[in-house]
């Protein structure tokens, strides 16, 4: 089997394994805001919508976990990418024009990452598809 093939044939489960570990990462950041886990920088604000970010955390909890199940994936991505450009635009670009000095790459690449989950679907390694296979079956 050539090089091409075996990558082609590696590409979709690749896409699901992107989609896990974005959506566990993100889920991350939904903790930490939420639930003070896992310690770090950041403290935890517990369940207060007293600001923006405790709405964008609310996003990353859910769309997060159902991104990383591979569950209603691309609603949740394309909710995710959203809340991300948002969080970009309203968060980090007034602070400098370069995502690098204004922390938005991970805003920017979220966005990005969720946004081709919207097109490209949660890959074979996915609650979806395994949902897909059994209504085939039946």
């Amino acid at each position: 089997m050539a090089m091409n093939e075996r990558l082609h044939f590696w590409a979709p489960r690749m896409l699901s394994a992107l989609r896990i570990v974005a959506g566990l990462v993100f889920l991350e950041h939904g903790m930490q805001k939420f639930l003070s886990f896992p310690l770090g920088q950041a403290a935890g604000s517990g369940f207060a919508f007293d600001n923006p970010g405790a709405y964008a955390g609310l996003v990353e909890l859910a769309a997060g976990l159902l991104i990383a199940l591979g569950l209603f994936t691309r609603p949740a991505a394309f909710l995710a990418s959203g809340t991300m450009a948002v969080a970009y635009w309203i968060a980090h670009a007034p602070q400098n024009a370069f995502p690098v000095n204004n922390g938005g790459d991970a805003a920017i690449l979220y966005c990005f990452a969720f946004l081709y989950l919207v097109f490209a679907g949660p890959g074979p390694w996915s609650l979806d598809a395994s949902l897909q296979r059994r209504g085939e079956g039946a």
